[in-house]
């Protein structure tokens, strides 16, 4: 008899905070035969499993299986690495075990998760996969630094920085808030695209958003030459439609 497959699970973890997994994402990390854990590369600890090891108790049964990642946007390099990942998991699964990958922040917004996600369902059509949502960056930092994100009729982009900033400009005259993700390469041409628009006084910068180590910055002016973290975000809202709602903008 063939052995039955295992189930993937993807699993986000939140943006930072321990304390911000949700239950069902512990319920799940807690249950499965294989802990996947995606890292930058074999000498850095996974950032997911920061946030979620201090949740978990360790389980001599349960595997930890760290898979490495690169940081690039190469595919000559990234596209080997995801294969030789991806060939662990597989492996995993057809033992019949369970494998839950974490992920930071969100599985299905800007996550490495994805590439398994589509990898999985184009070449495992037998393996069950469920998908446990989270709190994701996007929502969190707006709740750190005290903005609503958007209100009323207010219309919200979300951008990658670190694929450039040529279009930034437009976005940010045809939306009402924009979110500007992974900045830290790019800093110096956001804080100039926003001079440019004479929007530096309604952007915030925020980094390692809801962790112990977050960074909340309001004067963007004092970031320039500055070597921001990868995971960083800048907040721009104009509220020029805020209230609407509440009839006080027409």
């Amino acid at each position: 008899m063939q052995m039955q497959k295992g189930k993937l699970y993807g699993v986000g973890v939140g943006p930072g905070a321990p304390d911000l997994l949700t239950l069902r994402a512990l319920k799940v990390l807690q249950s499965v035969d294989v802990l996947a854990i995606p890292r930058p590369n074999p000498w850095s600890k996974s950032l997911a499993w920061r946030i979620a090891e201090p949740n978990l108790e360790d389980r001599g049964d349960q595997e930890k299986l760290f898979l490495t990642f690169p940081m690039t946007k190469d595919p000559d390099v990234l596209v080997p690495a995801w294969q030789t990942a991806f060939d662990e998991i597989g492996e995993r699964l057809d033992q019949g075990k369970n494998v839950a990958f974490l992920t930071q922040g969100d599985c299905m917004v800007y996550s490495t998760f994805i590439y398994l996600y589509d990898h999985a369902r184009e070449n495992w059509p037998e393996v069950t996969i469920e998908v446990v949502p989270a709190v994701s960056s996007i929502s969190a930092v707006p709740s750190a630094i005290g903005t609503p994100l958007v209100d009323g009729q207010e219309r919200v982009a979300v951008l990658p920085a670190t694929y450039g900033t040529e279009d930034l400009k437009k976005v940010l005259q045809d939306f009402d808030s924009v979110v500007l993700m992974k900045v830290g390469s790019v800093m110096d041409k956001v804080i100039n695209v926003l001079e440019d628009e004479q929007l530096l006084e309604k952007a915030v910068y925020v980094e390692r958003a809801t962790s112990n180590q977050e960074r909340i910055v309001r004067d963007l002016r004092s970031l320039k030459n500055d070597k921001c973290v990868y995971f960083s975000m800048v907040v721009v809202n104009k509220k020029e439609r805020a209230g609407i709602l509440q009839g006080r903008v027409h």
